[in-house]
C-alpha cells in the first residue's frame, strides 16, 4: 500500500513539473527578446504594438485576491468557530453541509450570479458595475468554504486535554477559545488562508464575468480591472508570436506564484508546533 502512495504522489509532483516546464518553454522566446523590466515598464499591454506592460494586470490580480481575503478570512474563522463551539450538532452539521456547498459550485455559475445579480446592484451605487467590488466579493463567497473548512478541520485537531484542562480552571468559552483554541490552531488556519489565496489569485471565469476586464490599475473600488488568468483566457485564442508567448509568461508568474503560496501552506501545516 505504501508503495502505490508513493507511486501516486510521485506521479502527482512530475505532473506539476512537466506543467512548470511546458509553461518555461513556452515563455522562452518573449523572455529571450523582451527584457524582464519590459513587463513592468512598457506604455500599456498592447502586443500589437509591441508593448507588454503586465503590471495593471498583476496588480488587479493582488487586489482582488487580497480584498477576498480581508473579507473572506474573518467570515470563514468565525464560520468555523460557530460550527466547532456554539452551534446545537444539528445545526452545526446542516451548516456545514451549506458551506460544502459552496465548495462545490461551479465557477461559472459565480460568475453567472455575479454578473446577472450583483454588478447591477453595483451600478445602482455606482457605474459601471462591473469592477474591482465585484470581483472581490464572488472571490470572497468562492474561498469563504476554503478558510472556513480548513480552520473547522485545524480546531477539531486542538487535543481535548486542552480543552478539558480549560475547563476545569473555569474558563469561559470565549476565554477558552481566545487564550487555548486559537492559539494552538493558527498553523492550520493560517495554511488555510494561503491555500484560499492560492485559489484566489488563480481564478479565471467567475472574475472575467464580473470585473469590466480593462487593462488599468483600479483608483478604486469601483474601477473595472483585468486579471493575468482573464487576460490568459481572453487573448489566447487568437495570440501568435510574440503575444503568444508573453500569454505564456503571464501563466507562469501566476504558476510560481500559487506553488509558492501552496508552498507555504504545507510547511506551515496544521500539526506544525507553533
Amino acid at each position: 500500500m505504501l508503495w502505490l502512495l508513493r507511486g501516486a504522489a510521485g506521479i502527482a509532483a512530475s505532473v506539476v513539473l512537466l506543467i512548470l516546464l511546458f509553461l518555461a518553454v513556452e515563455s522562452w522566446p518573449a523572455l529571450r527578446q523582451i527584457s524582464a523590466e519590459r513587463f513592468l515598464a512598457d506604455p500599456s499591454w498592447n502586443p500589437g504594438e509591441g508593448m507588454y506592460n503586465l503590471a495593471p494586470m498583476l496588480s488587479g490580480t493582488l487586489y482582488a485576491a487580497g480584498g477576498a481575503l480581508l473579507l473572506a478570512t474573518p467570515l470563514g474563522i468565525a464560520s468555523a468557530l460557530f460550527i466547532a463551539f456554539y452551534a446545537p450538532p444539528h445545526g452545526a452539521s446542516i451548516y456545514q453541509h451549506l458551506v460544502e456547498l459552496l465548495a462545490g459550485i461551479p465557477s461559472v455559475v459565480y460568475g453567472f450570479w455575479g454578473l446577472t445579480t450583483l454588478v447591477p446592484l453595483i451600478n445602482q451605487l455606482h457605474p459601471p458595475g462591473a469592477s474591482l467590488l465585484a470581483g472581490i466579493l464572488v472571490l470572497t463567497l468562492m474561498i469563504l468554504p476554503t478558510v472556513a473548512l480548513t480552520a473547522h478541520a485545524a480546531l477539531l485537531a486542538v487535543p481535548a486535554d486542552y480543552l478539558r484542562g480549560a475547563a476545569a480552571l473555569g474558563m469561559s468559552r470565549w476565554g477558552m477559545i481566545q487564550g487555548i483554541v486559537l492559539p494552538s490552531a493558527k498553523m492550520g488556519i493560517v495554511a488555510g488562508i494561503i491555500l484560499a489565496a492560492g485559489r484566489a489569485i488563480g481564478e479565471t471565469m467567475a472574475v472575467l464575468m464580473v470585473t469590466g476586464n480593462v487593462v488599468q490599475h483600479a483608483a478604486s473600488l469601483f474601477n473595472p480591472i483585468r486579471t493575468l488568468a482573464a487576460n490568459i483566457a481572453l487573448e489566447m485564442p487568437y495570440a501568435m508570436g510574440d503575444h503568444r508567448a508573453a500569454l505564456f509568461v503571464s501563466g507562469l508568474v501566476l504558476m510560481l506564484f500559487v506553488m509558492a503560496l501552496l508552498g507555504l501552506a504545507a510547511w506551515l501545516g496544521p500539526n506544525r508546533d507553533a
